[in-house]
């Protein structure tokens, strides 16, 4: 009889313990979200964070907060986010710039294991645009015009996607430059737009209303084939360099403390939100398109990002940091 009853008693306590387990992944989220941007507002990550924080709060039941955390191309942004234990806080980066910081930066503050994906959610071409003072309207026309005149590049900060992408150009092409890396894409554009930086290859995103305003004057576009959009647009590819391709996958990671049931349902909230045909046109009027995944799917995508431009990387050598 006793053992009958300590029995039960130990099934109720397991019980009683898997029902507290069961509340405890329920009550997730059980405070605001914070969603970190590691460059300047205004940048193409910025734009889709402020785009689904509304959404996402409605449908978490707590708010959503936006906060920018800028430096050191992405990394003091995405440390903070790795080094997160609140179990409230993700990062929404160019999952691109993730991929690369490990290849490029010395003493980095977080590991790549440190992060987990949650969600991809967009991608944008980049746009190789120029300020209208420069007198080229196509490629071969600005490697002619870099051999003669000093040309300043601006891009989100050494090591970026858009600073790589341009590196990539260059190898392709003999075009020199001098960098100039910022805080984020907001600023570097807005430099190129007011002329003092000339050349930069950015999100489209962000990069069409300024085009379109004529603030800037467009090369190219980075993806393998035109987009109907702006089918007037020549690619990068046509214009000599087969098969290039670049531009700006927008993406969710976290602490890889982060509880699973939570990265789970951030991504089907996520998910759902970019997939929505109002959120979806908004992204495309500017440029970009839906692009989801599971959360193994975002690791994956990072981990595959680093091999392609650990080669453009060893190919560039000491040229990556200053002129060509």
């Amino acid at each position: 009889m006793n053992n009958r009853r300590l029995l039960l008693n130990s099934s109720a306590i397991l019980a009683l313990g898997a029902l507290g387990l069961q509340a405890h992944a329920a009550a997730w989220p059980s405070q605001p979200l914070r969603i970190v941007v590691p460059f300047a507002p205004g940048g193409t990550s910025d734009v889709i964070a402020r785009l689904i924080s509304k959404p996402l709060s409605d449908a978490l039941g707590v708010p959503v907060l936006v906060e920018n955390r800028t430096g050191a191309a992405g990394n003091i942004g995405a440390a903070f986010v790795a080094n997160a234990t609140d179990n409230h806080t993700v990062l929404l980066s160019d999952l691109g710039s993730l991929a690369i910081s490990p290849l490029v930066t010395k003493d980095l503050p977080f590991q790549p294991g440190d992060l987990q994906g949650v969600a991809m959610l967009a991608y944008s071409p980049h746009l190789f645009v120029v300020h209208p003072s420069v007198a080229a309207s196509n490629l071969k026309e600005l490697v002619a015009l870099s051999q003669t005149t000093k040309l300043n590049v601006a891009s989100a900060g050494s090591g970026t996607p858009n600073h790589l992408g341009v590196v990539q150009i260059a190898l392709e092409t003999g075009m020199k430059w001098q960098h100039v890396p910022y805080r984020g894409g907001a600023q570097a554009l807005n430099d190129t737009a007011a002329g003092t930086t000339q050349i930069i290859l950015n999100g489209m995103l962000a990069t069409m209303p300024l085009v379109q305003g004529g603030r800037l004057k467009v090369i190219g576009i980075s993806k393998g084939s035109r987009m109907p959009l702006v089918a007037n647009i020549p690619t990068i590819a046509e214009q000599g360099l087969k098969n290039f391709e670049s531009g700006t996958y927008q993406g969710v990671t976290a602490s890889s403390k982060m509880p699973r049931q939570a990265i789970e349902r951030l991504n089907a909230e996520m998910v759902r939100i970019v997939r929505s045909p109002e959120l979806r046109a908004r992204l495309l009027e500017g440029g970009a398109e839906v692009m989801t995944s599971s959360p193994g799917e975002t690791t994956d995508f990072i981990t595959r990002d680093r091999q392609r431009w650990a080669a453009v990387i060893k190919r560039a050598g000491t040229q990556l940091e200053g002129t060509n």
